[in-house]
């Protein structure tokens, strides 16, 4: 799934992303750690992956989006 970067603290390494229809899902850093990224910037194009559903939805996996 593609979403836009929102928000970032490098010093705790999580932060948030805007779904493509505007919906704010905040990440944690072993979200981050596991894309294996060293920064991100609001307005960054990434690709997500989640688990679970509705309220249990949680990011697992934040990567930059590449063509």
């Amino acid at each position: 799934m593609q979403a836009t970067a929102y928000t970032y603290d490098p010093g705790t390494r999580s932060g948030s992303v805007l779904l493509d229809d505007g919906t704010p899902v905040d990440f944690a850093a072993d979200a981050f750690d596991a894309g294996g990224l060293l920064l991100l910037r609001p307005g960054q194009r990434v690709r997500i992956e989640t688990a679970g559903e509705g309220e249990e939805r949680r990011i697992t996996l934040v990567t930059l989006q590449t063509l």
